[in-house]
């Protein structure tokens, strides 16, 4: 199902700036003094005239942002996930997204996996804020080279982005060259016994997840969906036309997350049985990530049961 090929995100963030940058003089970086850690420090030695150490100070990193965007420039906030949808809020709110500004907000380190940091540092909640804000475009890639596709047309794109991305390695889905349009939703399997329903590196579990439901005999569709914000509502209602039963996974709270714009869209133009599956109303905590992933039943064998449950059918 997957190109065995694992890369972080953070690696395809940092290079991507870096030819972003030399086809485009308007972009610039502000780093939240994370540039290692985000690997935006990547950029900052490629074009360090264009990068701008802003320090532990995120509320004045998104108003300097905005101010650079109104002169004509195209920044780039790289920092924590954690910092950039929640210690900066207001700032981003007010003179971000109420204007429509066109700024680009990298929040690296989403979810749970994040090194060890710990339930401050770790992101559950983010795509629900951020896809709460008017004129705020909302982006999950899966792997590189989908965060590679995904970031050209974030910069393409003239109003604001929020991009989440995740910390460690993980399983290559597609191939370089992806062609990534914002609002449109990728069919990674056809079935018709049950639609799973993914978005960012947490694909790649579901993906797998598929593998064990189709060795069992049932026939799984598998619809991921790199865009949160404008969802693609009519691959929403195609998987569940399809299948009459729907799965939604992710790596976040249940709360306002994917799941709650698939079940907005379902609501309204395709009622259809539904059950999310995601982070239970709980903050995280640090462990390895195996176990992270077992505690909070988010493996793909926990995603394989949860399909077994809607389904009525008992553990294998």
């Amino acid at each position: 199902m997957t190109v065995p090929t694992m890369i972080a995100q953070r690696e395809v963030f940092g290079r991507t700036l870096v030819e972003l940058a030399d086809a485009d003089p308007r972009l610039l970086v502000l780093d939240g003094d994370l540039a290692n850690s985000t690997k935006a420090d990547i950029f900052a030695e490629a074009h360090p005239d264009r990068f701008l150490a802003m320090g532990i100070a995120e509320q004045n990193m998104a108003g300097v942002a905005a101010g650079l965007a109104t002169l004509g420039f195209v920044p780039w906030i790289s920092t924590f996930a954690a910092f950039a949808v929640k210690r900066d809020l207001d700032q981003v709110r007010v003179v971000i997204a109420q204007p429509s500004l066109n700024v680009k907000i990298a929040g690296a380190y989403s979810g749970l996996l994040t090194g060890f940091t710990g339930k401050t540092h770790q992101s559950v909640e983010d795509i629900a804020v951020m896809r709460a804000m008017p004129n705020m475009v909302v982006l999950a890639p899966a792997d590189g080279p989908e965060t590679h596709a995904a970031m050209v047309a974030a910069h393409a794109h003239g109003g604001p982005v929020y991009l989440r991305l995740a910390r460690d390695p993980s399983p290559r889905i597609f191939d370089d060259g992806l062609a990534f349009v914002i609002g449109r939703g990728i069919v990674l399997r056809e079935g018709r016994d049950i639609a799973i329903i993914s978005t960012g590196v947490h694909t790649a579990r579901a993906a797998e997840a598929c593998d064990l439901l189709a060795a069992d005999g049932l026939r799984p569709y598998h619809l991921h969906l790199p865009t949160i914000k404008p969802l693609d509502e009519d691959a929403v209602v195609r998987a569940a036309e399809r299948t009459g039963a729907v799965l939604v996974t992710e790596e976040h709270t249940v709360i306002g997350g994917l799941g709650g714009a698939v079940a907005e869209a379902l609501g309204q133009r395709r009622p259809t049985l539904l059950r999310l599956h995601g982070i239970r109303d709980v903050f995280g905590e640090s462990g390895p990530n195996d176990a992270i992933l077992a505690k909070y039943g988010l493996t793909p064998r926990h995603i394989a049961e949860e399909a077994r449950l809607l389904l009525g059918q008992p553990r294998p």
